[in-house]
């Protein structure tokens, strides 16, 4: 009796979802990419992703970047997350069509940036570092875009941290980066 009291809410919840309603009974089943990745759905998505945003600090004005101002401008973009698709979704997404992934490197280039790419670690735990990778790229540019995280190979779901540093290199890449 102990197990149905328990579980019958989480299903009453399911039902209500309708999760378990026929798919012809599901408005959204009949949608395909070509509506779902409309241009009218994608600029929502990126407004969305705009408004996500939080600026903690920007003492010089430097953000945001205008599109304006990019041209002529050498960026260099650096970090695990600048351009690594695979990185820039959690646990829940589901698989994502290449053609609509836009990583930082590949927004700031379609932008006419003139940019400059080091990774630096090859992903989030970032347990190899090549300092002269990212020293290279950062001293040559103008601007500098450091792309860190932690990702799903670092934290997730039943998988937590014991603390909240930034993995492996990552905060000696931040460091170099800025120097």
């Amino acid at each position: 009796q102990m197990l149905r009291d328990r579980v019958r809410p989480l299903f009453y919840t399911r039902m209500r979802l309708g999760e378990f309603d026929p798919p012809d009974m599901n408005p959204y089943s009949a949608l395909n990419l070509s509506v779902v990745q409309s241009p009218e759905h994608r600029n929502l998505s990126l407004e969305a992703a705009v408004k996500s945003f939080v600026l903690l600090k920007n003492i010089r004005g430097t953000l945001p970047l205008r599109a304006q101002d990019l041209p002529g401008q050498r960026l260099a973009v650096v970090g695990p997350f600048a351009d690594n698709p695979r990185v820039l979704f959690g646990d829940y997404a589901p698989v994502p069509e290449p053609q609509y992934i836009y990583t930082p490197r590949r927004g700031l280039e379609m932008l006419g940036a003139n940019v400059s790419f080091a990774a630096g670690c090859g992903e989030p735990r970032c347990q190899r570092y090549s300092r002269a990778q990212v020293v290279g790229a950062a001293g040559a540019a103008d601007v500098v875009v450091v792309c860190l995280g932690t990702g799903v190979d670092v934290e997730t779901e039943a998988k937590d941290r014991s603390d909240l540093s930034l993995p492996g290199h990552q905060l000696e890449l931040l460091q170099d980066a800025v120097q």
